[in-house]
């Protein structure tokens, strides 16, 4: 990340996941703009560039939720891990759906008029005061807006320069185009005076999303729990052997950042939990070629002084352990970022 910035190398994986991602898209498309062809044909049929308008923009709200539900599920099993590890490129499908949706619709409802189309879009129903005439339309642009932030920087180049912390705070703005979204449909549908159903599903995404993040926040906050410290300050992290070999035990000190403690053979170390590129938790990664292995990205740091493998140069922070009776424990306190560290080796231990 910090060393290079290229055009991005497709892998067999990619090129799958991509294909995949096109044809569900195309299929959704299809399948919105048959719906509505059925329902209302002949009578009521909506002009092409309204179907379209419309299916983007069902699409691009269908592809918000699913990107949002990705990261919960994730956490929930490793199953859903490859979507994670390519969410980027469904963010972008999605912000180019929304574009498309927006122009379209404006150009069909405000494009024929002696204003700007987007100034007419912006000035035409000044009534935030009503729920039944309240400019829904402006919802969607503030939505739009955000999405484009988020598109535009997605690239490594602005997570290595911005810092891993300002660029996630940027794109944790994604919850809020997404309330402003489901505003946008909900009182467009009601204005419309569209079919409950259309609410109901729309509804149905949301409470999704909700309930996901509530059950992953309440399992992440049992996991928060901090250990109770030895008399020395140290932290007791369990049978050594309990560790399955490559991958860790997560331990909460009563302050700071979670802490990783992985076994790779005989060996024990222990680094910071939070990748540097994310903040993904690297305690849920595996040792792979020598490297702990953040399990959102792929980002590798070599587990003996938690620094990234040449050329790269992130480093996050490395921690003490030692081994008692075949007990592993940590010390909370940071040796530092990038510090090499001894390892504990596993000797006479027991299995659990």
């Amino acid at each position: 990340m910090s060393h290079d910035y290229r055009v991005v190398q497709w892998t067999r994986f990619k090129r799958s996941y991509d294909v995949a991602l096109v044809l569900g898209v195309l299929g959704f498309l299809g399948a919105s703009v048959g719906t509505v062809v059925i329902v209302q044909w002949p009578e009521d049929l909506l002009s092409p560039m309204q179907l379209l308008g419309r299916a983007f923009g069902a699409a691009a709200f269908a592809l918000l939720t699913l990107i949002l539900a990705i990261g919960p599920l994730a956490r929930l099993s490793p199953r859903f891990l490859p979507l994670l590890y390519n969410r980027r490129h469904m963010g972008v499908t999605c912000f180019v759906l929304a574009l498309l949706h927006a122009t379209l619709l404006t150009v069909w409802y405000h494009g024929f008029g002696d204003l700007n189309p987007l100034v007419s879009l912006l000035v035409s129903n000044p009534r935030y005061d009503s729920l039944q005439g309240f400019p829904f339309e402006s919802l969607g642009v503030a939505a739009l807006l955000i999405l484009f932030v988020m598109a535009a920087s997605s690239h490594d180049f602005w997570n290595a320069n911005l810092g891993p912390g300002l660029w996630k705070a940027i794109h944790m703005s994604v919850y809020g185009a997404y309330a402003l979204l489901v505003g946008h449909v909900l009182l467009g549908a009601f204005q419309g005076n569209k079919s409950a159903a259309y609410a109901a599903v729309v509804g149905a995404g949301a409470a999704l999303v909700v309930t996901l993040h509530l059950v992953t926040g309440r399992r992440e906050a049992r996991r928060d729990t901090p250990v109770a410290a030895e008399p020395d300050g140290w932290l007791p992290v369990g049978p050594a052997l309990a560790i399955e070999d490559g991958c860790a035990r997560v331990v909460t000190p009563p302050a700071g950042e979670r802490i990783a403690v992985f076994r790779m053979g005989e060996k024990v170390f222990a680094v910071s939990n939070v990748c540097r590129h994310q903040g993904g938790p690297l305690g849920e990664g595996r040792i792979v070629d020598g490297c702990i292995t953040c399990p959102w990205h792929g980002f590798q740091y070599r587990p003996e002084d938690g620094t990234a493998p040449a050329p790269f140069d992130e480093k996050i922070a490395t921690y003490r352990t030692r081994i008692e009776r075949g007990d592993v424990y940590v010390d909370p306190r940071p040796v530092g970022l990038g510090v090499p560290t001894t390892p504990s080796v596993i000797t006479g231990a027991r299995e659990p």
